[in-house]
């Protein structure tokens, strides 16, 4: 049974980090891509940062310079650090796990909120 399991979410203060990580098991974690999505309330669901396979990033405009997402592969983990948070990153953080002609997966979520 594949499960992704997201922690690290919480509350934080304008200006500060958090480092979300996303534990994945049951799949070849190593030949999926991850992407991290987060939807705010009354909003849509909208990527935020991807990791290829192959170590490949890519951001939204509205954190590059901000967030860093990255993999590690022997620990099926893949891990998403946000700096600089803004009021507006306010959100629940799902990953996503992805391979070509296979079934794609989420996790439940974590819940980030950036509040003074």
């Amino acid at each position: 049974q594949v499960q992704l399991v997201e922690s690290g979410g919480g509350l934080v203060q304008p200006g500060g980090s958090l480092r979300l990580s996303c534990a994945a098991s049951g799949l070849a974690f190593s030949n999926y891509d991850m992407t991290w999505y987060r939807q705010a309330p009354g909003k849509e669901r909208e990527p935020v940062a991807r990791i290829s396979s192959s170590g490949t990033t890519d951001y939204a405009d509205s954190v590059k310079g901000r967030f860093t997402i990255s993999r590690d592969n022997a620990k099926n983990t893949v891990y998403l650090q946000m700096n600089n948070l803004e009021p507006e990153d306010t959100a629940r953080y799902y990953c996503d796990a992805r391979r070509s002609r296979f079934p794609s997966y989420w996790g439940q979520g974590t819940q980030v909120t950036v509040s003074s």
